[in-house]
């Protein structure tokens, strides 16, 4: 009898076995393969897009492709947060596979992805394709898989930022967006126009603090922001987000705003600071749909845009004052939901809103798929071809899986003592602790497993604000045990046990 053989072994073996795919893929008589321009933003919520019936900015390039393309209406990110977004989308994994659990390296953990997982960008490397990265990369070890690569070190600056360029620290003059998409078209402009291309081009912003270019910075002074329906939540029925006090603007915010007037009320700051923090976070993404349309432009003018996949989307999503908060973390919907937006005009049906459930474990699948180069047995997610194609598959998925882990480690190191000391559950950043749960059309769970088995149950069709905790009345009885089981299922799916 052959004994067990590890995990990360048998991914190896994966690996070993896809790049036999990886080379029929490149030798195959394709006629024409499409290239690949992966955006990625950071922090962009659902909902500030024009197309989406965002009213505060335009954004006319996003709505470019949503028009030209598919906007997915009911996207989802799988542990909300920035190094493990990244992490999923290439790798096609959850957190708890690909290593990457949460921003630990600034808390002295440094955690790695795991390096015998393929991502999509080797897989079309070995495929033939020429590719590259630029922008916000944020992961701990040097990008791989990429031709080139010029990243920003950490989370990066704004102005006049620094860039790791294949190894090498550059400083580039200007306003980070700006550059991030000069660096990204010369690129562009350099490849080997005989090859099919891969771009990664992520941005920085709109991540705080938020600082938008001098042109736009006071592209909003004067405009009154409408504010969430849940902006001064009471938390009533759900003990963890009551907890969770500095994600409260007026809490943690303040120290980042000196010149905000002295003699305010607490709720006068909290409208003082949310106005200045949202009108900003705004101005910053509107910087990113102005750079957008240069390389769309591009893309038209070389015409590549008919033969380009063009992936616009976000690594979590974030509040903007909902439930009266900032950040993300939490599995409520401002962060676990995500914008995406594909434009494939050989393929795509154009204007398509799609209500299917997806996951950001369905990018690499996806651009792999449309590559038409093999999909690794250790990619978790499934291609959204068929939907892009204006088909809706009947085994689509009906529920989605989440599951945050930041500083996850400690809760495993504890000792019991620390364990039973009430002040523990706060280790994390912003007293979000480690959770999981399912979302179906209509109900969501969650399980705050750090919290002494802590649940919660929302009813989205009669609270789609996620304010009212049903968990444990009796009218929910049913529905909660019937969830409890397709979180049990899911998690035994996704090999998170």
């Amino acid at each position: 009898m052959e004994e067990p053989i590890s995990r990360r072994v048998a991914l190896k073996r994966l690996t070993a076995a896809g790049t036999l795919g990886f080379h029929y893929c490149r030798e195959s008589p394709r006629t024409r393969r499409p290239n690949v321009l992966y955006v990625m933003t950071d922090d962009q919520a659902v909902g500030q897009m024009s197309c989406e019936g965002g009213a505060v900015i335009r954004t006319p390039n996003m709505d470019r492709l949503a028009r030209e393309g598919v906007r997915f209406a009911n996207a989802f990110c799988t542990n909300s947060l920035c190094a493990p977004g990244r992490a999923t989308v290439l790798t096609g994994t959850y957190s708890h596979i690909n290593g990457i659990r949460g921003n630990s390296e600034a808390r002295g953990v440094i955690e790695r992805m795991d390096p015998a997982l393929p991502t999509f960008p080797q897989v079309l490397q070995q495929a033939g394709y020429q590719t590259a990265i630029v922008g916000k990369w944020h992961l701990s070890h040097d990008p791989r898989g990429f031709d080139h690569w010029c990243v920003l070190p950490r989370q990066g600056v704004y102005f006049d930022p620094e860039f790791i360029v294949m190894g090498e620290r550059k400083k580039f003059t200007g306003y980070a967006t700006d550059v991030t998409t000069d660096l990204a078209l010369d690129w562009l402009k350099k490849r080997d126009t005989s090859r099919p291309f891969c771009l990664v081009y992520q941005h920085k912003a709109p991540h705080r603090p938020f600082q938008p270019a001098p042109r736009h910075a006071h592209m909003l002074d004067g405009v009154e922001l409408p504010k969430p329906p849940t902006y001064d939540d009471d938390y009533a029925t759900r003990r963890v987000a009551k907890e969770a006090r500095d994600m409260k603007f007026e809490i943690s915010l303040a120290r980042d705003y000196p010149e905000m007037p002295k003699d305010l009320s607490p709720a006068e700051k909290k409208d003082w600071i949310y106005n200045r923090f949202v009108k900003d976070h705004y101005a910053a993404l509107y910087g990113v749909d102005e750079n957008l349309g240069r390389v769309l432009d591009y893309l038209d003018e070389t015409g590549l845009a008919e033969d380009t996949v063009v992936i616009h989307t976000s690594d979590n999503g974030f509040f903007l004052g909902e439930h009266g908060w900032y950040d993300k973390r939490f599995m409520y919907e401002p962060a676990f939901r995500l914008p995406l937006l594909i434009r494939y005009p050989r393929l795509a049906a154009a204007g398509l809103v799609a209500g299917q459930f997806v996951a950001n474990i369905d990018y690499a699948p996806t651009i792999l798929d449309l590559a038409g180069c093999p999909v690794p047995d250790s990619m978790q997610g499934r291609s959204l071809k068929p939907i892009l194609e204006g088909k809706s598959p009947e085994d689509w998925r009906t529920s989605v899986y989440y599951a945050y882990w930041e500083n996850s480690w400690k809760l495993r190191n504890a000792r019991p003592e620390e364990m039973a000391d009430p002040s523990f559950r706060y280790f994390t950043a912003h007293r979000v602790g480690p959770h999981r749960g399912v979302r179906t059309e209509r109900y969501k769970l969650i399980h705050f497993h750090s919290e002494g088995d802590y649940w919660e149950l929302f009813d989205l069709a009669e609270d789609p604000h996620e304010l009212r905790n049903v968990c444990g009345e009796p009218a929910y009885t049913e529905a909660t045990a019937r969830l409890k089981q397709e979180l049990e299922r899911l998690r035994r799916q996704y090999q998170d046990v």
